[in-house]
């Protein structure tokens, strides 16, 4: 949100709330001449998270409607990551999403790219029906369809422009592929000749004589960033607005490169771009802006209606969401931010079950991948079916298995690599501590791994076989992780959902609250600090 200062923030959240509904830009609205692109990315929820004080499409409305009061030209981007995973998306197939971003489109035109959640199902079911019913633009220029329905696979548009105050805007738009993360399915070939592609559709739009370009892509940051090296010859293509990470990204412009912006997931953090061409027909000049969406943006009260409809639709479908099961001892950590970067209260009360899932003698160690839990929320108080619900916003099925020491670690490494906050990958641990230093390369990060030895901890030894329970996922390669001197593998089994529902259960009929507060004084993941040598003594 534009930065204001307080008593103008509430008088414009006053003004917002009481406008009436629908798109209510005057006709007599002066055009200003200004281009504005609001990008957002990674969104699962129709609603706000963080107990509804952050994020949520009705925020993002509220934002969009009070630029086109100000004349903007306002254009909605989507960084991909959308139909799935999440609790609606279960029943509904991403259909609720749809029909979320069609009402902004109806205010402001969105475009948005696939990304790797797109093509969660294995059938083209899910997204023949999403693009059917979608009324907003899908760009793709690395991905094509091929679901077998004709209309369909050809509304994946490339090369795509768009017009605004005389002046043609060019968008390229890539996804992810499955060696970097993305999902791999016959409906939805995608080639990773990422910056070979970028390339050859800026000379496409170049050859339409477009008058600046934007790249809109599901990729890791690192990606995006040899690709907006593009710019040193192209000097029209002004930015990329990304997604698949989960966390606020940016690397400003240069002469040689093209600005990059990633937003948070759920909308919790968005981007405004502003675009403005010079009548000489020079190079346009853009200026971005963060806009973090909590408490003092006001929800648009005609997408509140969409958003009650979509409720109540849901406790139609399971009308004992709300129900208790448990009480939380403590008010636990189950957000993005906490949950991808550090440990989590959440976190460890769900990967302590682990351990045990496949009965005694119970594991050495367990750990998760922070992208298996998406409830992106605090739990507090009473815990519902609803918070399991969201935490698991699909199957996690566990297998157990043996490896030595040193071939754990190895292991735990992949846990650690690359730059950049909320990682998918980030594990959640349990029966075992981790000393990380990020100063040093890939691979070789772990300068500690403790398991306990009574009130003493002692380090793993690299000949001893150890126990562990992984998720399957992560055992068949998913999220980077290596298994291939994993012995004794079972079968996959053991669905972690219902394990931590059991464990809820059983505690609230003992008369028992769940959850404990992270110890920062005794830490399961611990960062090194500049000028240490080990983080545990």
């Amino acid at each position: 949100m534009i930065k204001l200062p307080k008593y103008q923030s509430m008088i414009f959240i006053f003004l917002v709330a009481c406008s009436p509904g629908g798109d209510s830009t005057p006709e007599a609205v002066e055009p200003s001449g200004t281009l504005t692109f609001i990008h957002l990315n990674d969104t699962y929820r129709i609603d706000a998270v963080e107990e509804g004080r952050a994020g949520g499409f009705g925020r993002v409305v509220t934002i969009i409607r009070e630029l086109k009061r100000q004349g903007n030209d306002v254009r909605i981007l989507q960084g991909g990551d959308f139909l799935f995973p999440s609790l609606e998306s279960q029943l509904w197939q991403g259909e609720q999403m749809v029909d979320a971003f069609n009402f902004m489109d109806n205010i402001a035109p969105m475009y948005v790219v696939p990304g790797n959640h797109e093509f969660d199902r294995r059938g083209p079911e899910a997204v023949i029906n999403a693009v059917r019913l979608s009324e907003f633009d899908w760009l793709g220029d690395n991905v094509r369809l091929l679901t077998g329905n004709e209309a369909i696979d050809q509304s994946l548009q490339t090369g795509f422009v768009f017009e605004s105050g005389g002046n043609k805007i060019g968008i390229f738009a890539l996804t992810i592929h499955q060696d970097d993360g993305g999902n791999d399915r016959d409906y939805a070939p995608i080639d990773r000749d990422y910056v070979g592609i970028a390339e050859a559709s800026i000379k496409r739009l170049e050859a339409k004589n477009v008058d600046a370009i934007i790249g809109l892509t599901h990729l890791h940051l690192w990606t995006d960033k040899e690709i907006a090296k593009l710019k040193a010859s192209h000097p029209r293509f002004l930015f990329i607005a990304g997604g698949h990470e989960h966390e606020p990204q940016h690397e400003a412009a240069t002469e040689e490169s093209a600005e990059i912006v990633k937003g948070a997931s759920n909308a919790r953090t968005i981007w405004q771009i502003d675009v403005s061409f010079p009548e000489d027909g020079g190079i346009p000049e853009i200026v971005t802006k963060r806009i973090k969406l909590d408490e003092t943006v006001a929800t648009d009260a005609d997408y509140e209606i969409l958003e009650t409809r979509w409720r109540r639709k849901l406790l139609e479908k399971i009308p004992f969401l709300p129900a208790q099961i448990g009480t939380a001892a403590v008010r636990l950590d189950a957000r993005e931010v906490t949950i991808r970067n550090e440990e989590s209260s959440w976190a460890n009360f769900i990967v302590d079950q682990m351990r045990s899932a496949f009965g005694e003698p119970a594991a050495d160690f367990a750990f998760v991948n922070s992208g298996t839990l998406r409830i992106d929320d605090y739990i507090a108080e009473d815990i519902t079916f609803e918070d399991i619900g969201r935490t698991f916003g699909f199957s996690s099925y566990l297998r157990h298995l043996v490896l030595t020491g040193s071939d754990f670690k190895a292991v735990m490494e992949a846990g650690y690599r690359g730059t950049g906050p909320s990682m998918g990958y980030f594990p959640q641990i349990s029966g075992f501590r981790v000393c990380v230093d990020r100063s040093q390369p890939d691979g070789d990060r772990i300068i500690q791994l403790q398991l306990p030895a009574g009130s003493e901890w002692d380090d793993i030894e690299p000949d001893a076989d150890y126990l562990v329970v992984a998720p399957d996922f992560l055992y068949r390669g998913g999220d980077g992780y290596d298994f291939s001197r994993a012995r004794d593998v079972s079968r996959p089994g053991s669905e972690l959902k219902y394990l931590v529902l059991d464990a809820i259960i059983r505690a609230q009929a003992a008369g028992e609250t769940i959850g404990e507060p992270v110890n920062p004084d005794d830490s399961r993941i611990a960062m090194l600090a500049e000028g240490q040598d080990k983080c545990f003594d």
